[in-house]
């Protein structure tokens, strides 16, 4: 592993906590403006349109501090096509390989009487408003979030790109345990900390994943797509499952 400078190390470990920082405050402003807008009428049940405001609200803040950082610190945070060569390769690749991992832990869900509860009745409304949340906003607001920010400011901050092993690099590995501790529970007031382990050991592959993707397109759409097409395989897997086998 290449080790950065000193004072490039310091910087990195800032930028690191201030990553964390904003993550906290756009997850909270997301809930405060999501909580504000009446959408009862829309989503009775609020299977929907309670996440899809709040991830909007993420990626509209985003992408404004993205604008004013590409421009102030002259930083390319790859909304591009890239290498669409290796990004479609990738695309392709995790995608078929995700969609028979879906299939066989659904299958198994299915056989243990394991498949997931839901909250809301499966009819058209929910079904079209969840699954075009996890296409349309799931990936390209975390993506954006969870990735181009965070690999592109602590590799800024290191002042490069820090290798640890073949495609693995350190500020990847930071973003993927920031990606991970958003799917951690907590609160201050009251005190709690609640946690799955698979969760948290899932989104950190996933996000290490998509983050290589990025890297080496040099292209957020690959992981963002990446990120929405498992989305939707793992939610749809469910409603499929559900309807056939409950």
């Amino acid at each position: 592993m290449k080790r950065p400078e000193y004072n490039r190390t310091l910087l990195g470990i800032i930028a690191f906590i201030l990553l964390l920082v904003m993550q906290i405050l756009l997850g909270k402003t997301g809930h405060l403006i999501a909580a504000l807008i009446p959408y009862q009428q829309i989503d009775p049940f609020n299977s929907f349109a309670d996440i899809s405001i709040h991830h909007a609200v993420q990626l509209i803040i985003a992408m404004s501090i993205i604008l004013v950082l590409s421009k102030l610190l002259n930083l390319n945070f790859y909304f591009q096509l890239g290498d669409k060569k290796k990004g479609i390769k990738y695309l392709t690749m995790f995608t078929a390989a995700f969609a028979v991992i879906s299939v066989a832990q659904h299958a198994y869900m299915s056989v243990n009487n394991q498949l997931p509860v839901y909250t809301f009745p499966l009819d058209e409304r929910n079904i079209i408003g969840t699954l075009g949340f996890q296409l349309l906003l799931s990936g390209s607001a975390e993506e954006v979030v969870f990735r181009a920010l965070p690999i592109i400011l602590l590799t800024y901050s290191f002042g490069e790109s820090i290798k640890i092993k073949g495609n693995f690099t350190l500020e990847v590995v930071l973003a993927s345990v920031l990606f991970a501790f958003a799917h951690v529970n907590w609160s201050l007031t009251p005190l709690t900390f609640e946690v799955s382990y698979f969760q948290l050991i899932y989104a950190f592959v996933l996000g290490t994943i998509q983050g290589i993707v990025y890297q080496r397109s040099k292209s957020i759409l690959y992981p963002a797509l990446m990120h929405s097409f498992t989305n939707v395989l793992m939610v749809g897997g469910g409603y499929v499952f559900t309807a056939l086998f409950s």
